[in-house]
């Protein structure tokens, strides 16, 4: 998928890139982990301006040791438009995993895979674009509704539009809001549910959760690779 046109639809015209949304939706494959993953990543991206921060950290599933981290300075090359992150982020983070030289096994991101108007969220483009596993973790919900969910950590509910489950929202820790887990690509809501909740300490998981640090402060303690 690397020839995806990500630059040719004018975000301005909206109703392209929404109708092209929805093309490439039924492109995201829903699919079992070939195995457990060893390597779980994080990305988010920071703006001051019209200059934004890209960063990636890397960090074993098991035992949540960080491997490598990376970040990517640019300017902003598209307004924000709401329904369409992925034509902001996704080169950035193209890029910013480009300089990281090596893929984790599946990558969590920092808005939406199918729980999208159009069921292709930042997370399903870019795991659409790089072919791999890919993980929508959100702190706001952008569509759909849910039954209560209960305090205690670990519990989920299933997020559905009309009849159609396309996420779950988590409670990663007692008593703090839930997240918004979706797929984004090759993997299966179960799965990305359970890597969630494993690999988070406080709300979000902690790739999630030092990718952004990274992204806002540009340093993170630590004696791992560190790739600028």
């Amino acid at each position: 998928m690397s020839d995806m046109p990500l630059r040719e639809v004018p975000l301005s015209r909206s109703p392209v890139a929404f109708a092209l949304q929805a093309h490439l939706a039924t492109l995201v494959l829903e699919e079992p982990l070939p195995r457990l993953p060893a390597l779980i990543g994080g990305v988010d991206v920071s703006y001051y301006g019209q200059k934004a921060r890209a960063a990636v950290v890397v960090m074993t599933f098991h035992s949540g040791d960080i491997v490598a981290t990376a970040i990517y300075e640019t300017t902003v090359q598209f307004p924000y438009t709401p329904g369409l992150l992925a034509w902001r982020e996704v080169p950035i983070l193209v890029a910013v995993l480009e300089k990281l030289g090596f893929r984790p096994d599946v990558l969590l991101c920092d808005g939406h895979g199918r729980a999208h108007p159009r069921r292709f969220g930042l997370a399903s483009h870019l795991g659409l674009l790089l072919d791999m596993p890919t993980i929508g973790c959100a702190k706001s919900r952008l569509v759909g509704t849910f039954d209560e969910l209960p305090g205690k950590r670990g519990a989920s509910v299933p997020l559905v539009d009309g009849e159609e489950t396309i996420g779950a929202v988590v409670r990663t820790r007692m008593d703090v809001r839930p997240v918004y887990v979706s797929v984004g690509h090759r993997v299966t809501l179960a799965e990305a549910v359970d890597i969630v909740i494993a690999s988070a300490r406080y709300r979000l998981p902690e790739p999630l959760r030092l990718a952004h640090t990274l992204s806002r402060q540009g340093l993170i303690r630590g004696d791992f690779p560190h790739y600028h």
